[in-house]
């Protein structure tokens, strides 16, 4: 290629768009030449950035000096032949590796704007060396101009075939199959039932239909199926410990499982409408990096997840976000739970809701706090899925509640992050023995990004689910009392990344005294998840 630039310095011109051009940029190249008649070199692909308008003096470009030694070239091309554009950032990257096919393209591009001075009445600015270097090199490369221009061909007619056969423009299909193996490895009795111990393998598969009108807003709308129970139901009889990504059995039947629309108010408000099964997550942020993966990544159990207060608000209702600035930022949000039952006691404000505020506060890049206030009414922590104990969902079931929680993250490098929440819920019973209760929970959470590779993720999380710490005089009398002692959860995981599209996930959970009992045998639950994308 030296001895070839060599040859062609007679003609700076040709030699300079040889070490420009890119292989991607043709099919674009011969596009807006014949749109608008004004050749443009191309930006490589790899530069993730797009071209600038056409430059009228090589001075333009920041890192081309008179030294250089195609400056000369680089001019002859800018200023007298006008087929040169450059990078956003006023750059010309003359250092990039050339290959034969970005040498035809370039060629090709030169051999379109001399034509068009030509047709115009210009031709003086051509010179006759420079017409018979062209017509040359335009002979000694017509095969590849051929090959390139077959192939361009080909990519039109498959682009053709698929706007003619495809789903939608609007809308994009993205899911996510997990399948897991689980099982109680320890453990014999929890509030006098025996635990049981087979091994059951599950699966829950989700569909997303993601459709953008505007291309700023977004309407989803999930298929689920799934056929495992939580082993509260079925195998260890207290919530506590239940897995993400279990629960809503339907034996592998298909439903819309989540209906939601998002859309901006202004630069910096969004708006999320939910009409099945919203959840917090969709429009605030739960401050749990990594953890936080909603039972396909991350987290194996409900508590591990997310601070369980936040469970307390789902279903069908309206979500608002609002970034006051980068380190500041606001989300309101109101979710029933029967909104489309008419009957008394049901609805969208007369049955069971919950309400949330929070103030999300990032004083440095490292740190992320969340301070958080949830209003519900007749809404349970089991029902929605963050365990506790049965005493304390009891409770809550005919309750009027307000809970209070503080979340923090703190990453003092790209490979660890720690964190933690606690939680108070003040409950109100509403039944025919009012009185009021205290329900505690709390954790600390490690995260190790990229544990072994880039992808992986290894989590432990320590703490006490819900668990009731104080009742009035009026529930003790009526046989409603607090949580006798204190079970404590233990997580652990390692998501492995095996693909880009597939993660295997060994896991384990213990809980010690399960439901706040030391009567109740400790239990051990191990699984192995696998997920996949697409």
């Amino acid at each position: 290629m030296q001895q070839f630039c060599k040859y062609l310095l007679v003609s700076p011109a040709v030699c300079c768009a040889m070490l420009f051009v890119n292989t991607a940029a043709f099919a674009s190249e011969i596009s807006s030449t014949s749109e608008t008649n004004q050749p443009q070199i191309l930006a490589s692909p790899d530069t993730q950035t797009q071209i600038t308008g056409q430059v009228t003096s090589v001075s333009q470009f920041s890192d081309v000096q008179p030294t250089d030694w195609a400056f000369q070239a680089l001019q002859s091309l800018v200023e007298r032949y006008g087929c040169i554009a450059g990078y956003p950032n006023s750059t010309y990257r003359g250092n990039r590796a050339l290959t034969r096919y970005e040498f035809a393209a370039g060629l090709n591009a030169c051999l379109d704007r001399v034509n068009e001075l030509i047709a115009t009445a210009t031709g003086d600015l051509v010179t006759k060396q420079d017409l018979a270097t062209l017509q040359k090199l335009q002979t000694d490369f017509s095969a590849e101009l051929t090959t390139l221009r077959g192939r361009v061909d080909a990519v039109e007619g498959k682009s053709a075939e698929l706007e003619a056969h495809q789903f939608s423009t609007t809308t994009k299909l993205n899911g996510e199959v997990v399948v897991a193996i689980a099982s109680v490895v320890s453990g014999n009795t929890v509030n006098g039932q025996k635990v049981n111990q087979n091994t059951v393998l599950g699966d829950r598969v989700r569909l997303n239909l993601d459709t953008s009108f505007t291309g700023q807003d977004l309407l989803r709308t999930r298929l689920q199926a799934t056929n495992l129970d939580p082993f509260s139901k079925t195998a260890t009889f207290t919530p506590e410990g239940d897995f993400r990504f279990a629960g809503g059995n339907n034996s592998n039947g298909v439903v819309i499982d989540a209906l939601l629309y998002q859309f901006p108010l202004g630069k910096k408000t969004g708006i999320t409408l939910e009409a099945n099964a919203g959840a917090i997550d969709d429009f605030t942020n739960t401050v749990n990096p990594y953890l936080d993966g909603d039972g396909g990544s991350g987290a194996f159990s409900h508590f591990g997840t997310r601070n369980p207060i936040y469970y307390l608000a789902n279903g069908a209702g309206i979500g608002i976000k609002h970034e006051f600035s980068d380190k500041l930022e606001l989300s309101l949000g109101y979710l029933g739970n029967d909104t489309a039952n008419p009957q008394l006691g049901s609805g969208l404000f007369n049955g069971a809701y919950g309400a949330i505020a929070q103030l999300t506060v990032k004083p440095t890049n490292q740190i992320t706090v969340g301070l958080t206030y949830l209003n519900a009414y007749k809404n349970t922590f089991f029902a929605n899925g963050s365990g506790g104990s049965n005493n304390a969902n009891n409770i809550l079931e005919n309750a009027s509640s307000n809970s209070y929680g503080i979340e923090a993250s703190f990453q003092p490098s790209s490979k660890f992050v720690i964190g933690g929440w606690a939680g108070l819920t003040k409950a109100r019973i509403l039944s025919n023995t009012p009185g009021d209760a205290e329900i505690w929970n709390y954790a600390v959470t490690l995260a190790f990004p990229d544990l072994g590779k880039a992808g992986n993720i290894g989590g432990i999380i320590v703490g006490m689910e819900p668990k009731v710490t104080s009742v009035s005089n009026s529930l003790s009398n009526a046989g409603i009392n607090k949580d006798p002692d204190t079970s404590y959860h233990l997580e652990a995981f390692y998501q492995y990344k095996l693909t880009d599209n597939i993660t295997i996930t060994p896991g384990v959970v213990w809980l010690t005294s399960p439901d706040h009992d030391n009567n109740n045998d400790d239990i051990v639950i191990g699984a192995l998840r696998t997920t996949f994308t697409f």
